[in-house]
């Protein structure tokens, strides 16, 4: 690292369980973040001010005025903008020195291969089942760790699923794609604003956690919480032996 980033981590690097070692761990890292809205704002803006030196950042979706109650990552002069765009102006205003891959595309089975492979962490921002099932095909089959995130109305939950861990479940092992979930967003359902970036702030510190080696992450266990009584539910995870992706 230079002087610069020296100063700029300085906060990092004053931690014991952090130091110069895991500061530059992150600086060679590269975080793939699907979604680039509620949930992808305050993500993408944690992991860019943190440093993480790569960061691919994947939405199809431009920036509407109903977005900005609560995605961040935009403002109201890039309305009609496509959000990665969007989000990477926003990410190099805040740290200049990190790379950032605007992919303007919604990812299919054959990209998130290529996108995933190279990935030391995929975060799932995204808020339909089809694509969450895509992003943890992928994971699961280059050994990935994926932090998944949701929220919805006033309700929101987070989890990492790594199946590098020995009997670690996948996103599939909770949610089978074989069965009816009910469908919902935020077009239709609405959502509390600052509950996307509650729930976003934790998957980018399971996500820079997970780059670092630093702490215990929340494999095996999905955190839930009601932000109406702001109550915290956490669930033991486990893994499925007849699971169609990981089993």
């Amino acid at each position: 690292m230079n002087d610069q980033q020296l100063l700029r981590y300085s906060r990092h690097i004053l931690l014991d369980e952090i130091g110069i070692e895991g500061q530059e761990k992150l600086l060679a890292a590269h975080a793939v973040i699907i979604g680039a809205g509620g949930l992808g704002s305050p993500v993408a803006l944690y992991l860019a001010s943190a440093g993480v030196g790569k960061i691919t950042l994947v939405d199809n979706d431009e920036v509407d005025l109903t977005n900005l109650q609560r995605q961040i990552l935009h403002s109201t002069a890039r309305v009609g903008q496509p959000k990665a765009e969007s989000g990477k102006r926003t990410l190099h205003d805040i740290n200049p020195t990190i790379e950032v891959i605007a992919l303007v595309a919604r990812a299919n089975e054959e990209e998130l291969k290529t996108l995933v492979s190279g990935a030391d962490v995929v975060l799932d921002c995204t808020d339909n089942f089809k694509t969450r099932h895509a992003i943890n095909r992928a994971c699961v089959a280059a050994r990935v760790p994926l932090v998944s995130g949701a929220a919805i109305r006033m309700d929101g939950q987070v989890a990492v699923f790594d199946t590098r861990q020995t009997g670690a479940p996948c996103y599939a092992c909770l949610f089978p794609p074989d069965q009816q979930f009910e469908e919902v967003q935020c077009s239709v359902m609405g959502v509390f604003a600052p509950l996307v970036g509650i729930i976003g702030t934790i998957q980018a510190a399971e996500a820079l956690k997970l780059l670092m080696g630093v702490g215990t992450s929340l494999a095996q266990r999905l955190l839930m919480l009601d932000a109406r009584t702001m109550e915290w539910t956490s669930i033991k995870t486990t893994h499925n032996p007849h699971c169609a992706v990981c089993g």
